[in-house]
């Protein structure tokens, strides 16, 4: 099989695959000999989806509106959010842009 990417040859193996940085574990994949690429298979994508829906990580996107409190911006966060992550009122962030598009938060561990 080739690479559609670089044509070079692809060789079956185990690849691992993350999901919102958390591991799930490694699938069945072709994986690009030259450029590296990872395809994973169809039976292996059904499995990740699988595994991302038991560890409660399916559908943790959620759109969200900027609003006010006083002088403030506020960002709610979602409540199965709150509950996936287990946040608490009260707990210490750390909150920085990374670029002009994206906000990190960041949990401080307690």
């Amino acid at each position: 099989m080739q690479c559609p990417i670089c044509d070079s040859n692809m060789v079956k193996k185990k690849a691992p695959y993350s999901y919102y940085d958390i591991d799930l574990g490694e699938f069945d994949a072709d994986i690009c000999k030259g450029c590296g690429e990872v395809f994973f298979t169809e039976e292996a994508s059904d499995l990740i989806d699988k595994v991302a829906k038991e560890m409660g990580l399916w559908g943790l996107e959620h759109d969200s509106k900027i609003s006010y409190s006083g002088n403030s911006l506020m960002v709610r966060i979602p409540k199965d959010i709150v509950e996936f992550m287990q946040l608490k009122k009260g707990e210490k962030i750390k909150i920085h842009p990374e670029g002009k598009t994206r906000l990190v938060v960041d949990v401080e561990p307690a």
